[in-house]
């Protein structure tokens, strides 16, 4: 008889192969399980009998960015671990694009310190597209050292199609070195055709997560694409698709949350948030709790984690109600998580990412015509929508109309001094006065603002710059809070419950200044400037439309 670690029972284990709860017993040694089912082979130093409980794979989420949590890595987990998910694959490209490989670097370690497994998927992009202002560029030859870890499992969200589409040198080396190292590519279909998805099939991009709808989904299904379905702070797209799994496609499915903020994931959670919906909408407990453990992992080809059979990771977790994702304990290879596991400090990043000078006059947005393009933000989504309006024009230059809801956005260039400022108009935020900056915009994170007026708009910016970077809210030139992320301009190195309480004052300082909204305002304002997302958005080089793949004039009659 062998003598092992853990022995686990219950009337309801989760077969991920069969989609099936059963009867079953689990045999765990040195973090891995051995052996199921009844045997007189082993013995084990504990036993545990859930026998009315129900045991499933721990949670994987198929792409994350830990950045947009505001938190580092190893905070993160604090969070996360006793929500069930074990194994995330996460895109730093976020601090790649303000710090390069050595922000990629500083992720990785950071994680280490944790139990949560973290899987790298490098930044396939950055800059996202040739036409950003970036703090860091990152070649093919940059990227591949990092193969050699063992966490680095792939190429991340390949977003530039047209340099995948025309075989550009440096993106096709991307895509081969990841290939040749065995691991897998990662896609961004936003706003892709049927033929251009096809064509990032014939560069073995197997994965989408930017599907918004049924159709969308389909598309991606009959091309060969593994789809992750996204539930975020502002990207609420599970309602909308979920629809389209059934237990003949469901094989194909993962969750992921791709960009949540800590306060949503303390108030309603990681990838159990997904499974609950996901559940609500209508799939069967058996394959949810599948699509989030074991066909994550097959989609990102990563071997022995997902599923409880003999020779994969015991990675589990203990649900009183399978419906509403209620969970009685986290198991960690083989390790039961307690409050003990988090005894953590986020790693130091001390370098300065707020190289910029700024004056009053540069805010202002000359126009020749009253009538301008307009973003117009849509609520719980990072895709825009493209308005003609007649505009407020004073002295020559627009005039912010908080009663009608027209408000100037500013992107300035944070990283290399260049003085590019980018300056459009924004309807949605619906202040009706201050101003809000934030040193998070995707994809190059420059800094961006919006607000009701020049004055406050350029003290908001003058003191992200005095703080090291983060998200404040101005009104009547005074500082009403301020969120500091000191990491880059993107990460807190605060603990995750400092972190929420301060995300909680500048919501409530920003509820101050507004009308009533149905969304985040902060990780909204921080993807209107992503170039790459529909349609219209602002860079520091000018207001982008995505559908035309252009810059155009805010004045809507220009040539």
């Amino acid at each position: 008889m062998t003598m092992i670690d853990l022995c686990i029972k219950s009337n309801h284990v989760l077969n991920v192969f069969s989609r099936l709860f059963e009867p079953n017993v689990l045999w765990i040694n040195d973090g891995k399980i051995i052996a199921t089912g009844e045997s007189s082979a082993f013995h084990a130093r504990r036993t545990l009998d859930y026998a009315d409980q129900y045991i499933v794979p721990g949670f994987i989420d198929a792409h994350v960015h830990i950045e947009s949590s505001l938190l580092t890595p190893s905070e993160l987990a604090k969070v996360i671990l006793p929500q069930g998910t074990t194994g995330i694959f996460t895109d730093p490209h976020e601090i790649a694009n303000v710090a390069g490989a050595n922000g990629i670097q500083y992720m990785i370690d950071d994680a280490r310190q944790s139990l949560l497994d973290v899987y790298t998927m490098l930044p396939s992009s950055v800059p996202c597209t040739p036409f950003e202002d970036s703090g860091a560029t990152l070649t093919a030859k940059e990227l591949k050292p990092f193969y050699q870890d063992p966490t680095v499992r792939g190429l991340a969200e390949v977003m530039d199609y047209p340099a995948v589409s025309s075989n550009q040198p440096d993106m096709i080396a991307k895509l081969n070195d990841c290939l040749q190292a065995g691991r897998q590519i990662d896609g961004h279909g936003s706003g892709l055709s049927r033929h251009q998805l096809d064509v990032y099939r014939q560069h073995q991009i197997s994965t989408d997560h930017e599907a918004t709808t049924i159709q969308q989904i389909q598309e991606r299904i009959n091309e060969g694409f593994y789809v992750f379905l996204r539930e975020g702070t502002v990207e609420r797209d599970l309602e909308n698709t979920v629809g389209a799994v059934n237990e003949s496609n469901a094989s194909r499915f993962a969750f992921c949350t791709d960009d949540k903020l800590v306060d949503s994931l303390l108030n309603e959670g990681e990838i159990n948030d997904c499974i609950r919906k996901a559940i609500h909408h209508g799939l069967r407990p058996e394959t949810a709790y599948t699509m989030a453990s074991f066909n994550a992992a097959q989609a990102h080809q990563t071997p022995f984690i997902g599923a409880l059979n003999p020779n994969y990771q015991a990675d589990i977790v203990v649900l009183d109600d399978p419906y509403d994702v209620k969970i009685h304990q986290v198991i960690k290879k083989g390790h039961l998580i307690s409050n003990h596991d988090f005894n953590t400090q986020p790693l130091s990043f001390a370098k300065n990412t707020m190289n910029f000078a700024l004056s009053p006059a540069d805010l202002q947005l000359p126009l020749n015509s009253a009538t301008a393009n307009i973003i117009q933000v849509i609520p719980n989504h990072i895709e825009t929508k493209h308005l003609v309006e007649p505009v407020s024009i004073h002295n020559g230059n627009f005039c912010p109309d908080p009663s009608n809801d027209q408000l100037k956005m500013v992107v300035v260039e944070r990283h290399h001094h260049t003085g590019k400022i980018g300056k459009a108009i924004v309807k949605g935020f619906n202040l009706t006065h201050g101003a809000v900056a934030s040193s998070i915009a995707h994809d190059s994170h420059n800094i961006i603002a919006v607000g009701t007026n020049d004055a406050d708009l350029f003290a908001a910016i003058q003191h992200l710059q005095k703080v090291g970077g983060g998200i404040t809210v101005f009104a009547n030139h005074h500082e009403l809070a301020t969120l500091p992320l000191q990491i880059g301009g993107l990460m807190s190195n605060l603990s995750y419950k400092e972190t929420a309480q301060k995300l909680n004052a500048i919501t409530a300082a920003y509820q101050s200044i507004s009308r009533p909204i149905g969304f985040n305002p902060f990780i909204t304002l921080s993807f209107l400037a992503l170039p790459v997302i529909p349609t219209l958005k602002l860079t520091a080089r000018g207001l982008y439309d995505f559908d035309q793949q252009k810059f155009i004039p805010v004045e809507a009659n220009a040539d």
